[in-house]
């Protein structure tokens, strides 16, 4: 029982790196389903570009757009900010809304940076899109001591059905397969000296120490499992009452629930800072707000004084 305890905190504490690492695995697994399975390069001048980049660049997107999607930073930040503006930028905080953005961006961007990476790697999609250039100048480079009929037969290398000699044809792919290949290490190598040089920045201009930020983040990760559980169970008993109402035919008992502002104060995104003493948008709203005065009351009341359920 102590193993499994301690194999179970030992999984709950590298949660993100044991997601990074099943992120890259499925991404390199429908990869080698994309080139495997669907992939069919029409080995036509005219086409050939079109079709490997949509390939190599169409799940990027796709995946930028589902990472966007999931990011629950996003949905804080951008809910309601079309008819209040200064959601975006709350209390005036333009380099806190700066972090968050980039934050979102960075962390949306980790899939489609693996899909390009695996995808270049494997070289299939680059192949089949390079060949199919229509530019001189990078056709002549690539038949560069070539036979003649090089820069015409091109598109059909991919497909290994050119007219040029096996050996030419081998040639052309292993170079297209090399490029692809410098291109995907480039990604790979940029990416992970942005990340480095992004945190070792972060970390640097920190005004607290690092052990006060891995408790702030532990005290996010537990406040929102907490949220979650209180919001269900809250709701389970407003689900109850309005039910118990509704069929005994009675006028429901009151049911104390945060205001409009309460909802909209606690949603904003916080920035953790030297001089508040707090670890998040909650804590600092429930320390520096009267809860307790008439004129602050947490309860959704109508203008006529009634609940509003």
């Amino acid at each position: 029982m102590d193993s499994f305890k301690t194999l179970l905190k030992f999984l709950t504490n590298q949660k993100s790196s044991i997601g990074y690492c099943f992120m890259a695995a499925v991404t390199i697994g429908s990869e080698r389903i994309f080139a495997v399975v669907s992939f069919q390069c029409p080995c036509n001048r005219s086409q050939n570009f079109a079709y490997g980049l949509t390939f190599l660049l169409g799940p990027a997107v796709v995946l930028l757009a589902i990472g966007l999607f999931v990011c629950t930073r996003l949905w804080r930040l951008y809910t309601g900010c079309c008819l209040n503006p200064s959601k975006l930028c709350p209390r005036g905080n333009f380099v806190g809304s700066t972090k968050v953005i980039v934050k979102v961006l960075s962390g949306a961007c980790m899939a489609p940076v693996m899909w390009l990476s695996v995808a270049l790697l494997n070289g299939t999609f680059y192949e089949c899109a390079v060949s199919g250039l229509d530019e001189n100048v990078v056709v002549q480079i690539i038949c560069k001591n070539k036979t003649r009929i090089c820069q015409e037969e091109l598109p059909r290398v991919p497909c290994s059905k050119s007219q040029l000699p096996e050996k030419e044809n081998t040639e052309l792919l292993l170079m297209l397969r090399a490029q692809s290949q410098i291109l995907g290490w480039s990604i790979i190598i940029i990416s992970a000296t942005v990340l480095l040089i992004g945190n070792c920045f972060k970390n640097c201009r920190s005004q607290v120490s690092y052990l006060q930020l891995t408790f702030q983040k532990i005290y996010t990760e537990k406040e929102k499992e907490q949220f979650e559980l209180f919001a269900e169970n809250y709701a389970t008993k407003l689900a109850e009452r309005n039910l118990k109402s509704f069929f005994d035919n009675k006028s429901p008992e009151p049911f104390p629930l945060p205001n409009h502002k309460a909802w909209e104060e606690i949603s904003t995104i916080y920035t953790f800072k030297k001089y508040e003493q707090y670890y998040s948008t909650l804590q600092r709203y429930v320390e520096c707000t009267d809860l307790d005065s008439p004129e602050k009351q947490l309860f959704m009341e109508g203008e006529d004084g009634k609940e509003v359920v």
